[in-house]
């Protein structure tokens, strides 16, 4: 399990490198923390069970952020 963190760690840099080659800097910010805090998190040997439990708790985060964002600080176009 502490493999796939690293491996997710990848992905977001590899979105964040092309998110700063699309002069999206704020965004390529926010994976490039992500992807520091994703191989961080696969190099502390935790158990699965605590693994699963964090990625869970990120992905609430995650979704709840990204509701909050997109209802109460974009325009909407009505």
């Amino acid at each position: 399990m502490a493999r796939m963190y690293r491996v997710l760690g990848f992905w977001t840099l590899v979105i964040g490198l092309m998110a700063f080659a699309g002069h999206m800097t704020e965004f390529a910010l926010l994976f490039f923390a992500q992807a520091v805090a994703f191989v961080f998190l696969g190099y502390l040997n935790f158990s699965e069970r605590t693994y699963i439990a964090m990625f869970w708790g990120y992905m609430v985060i995650a979704f709840v952020g990204f509701t909050y964002w997109s209802v109460f600080m974009m325009d909407l176009p009505f």
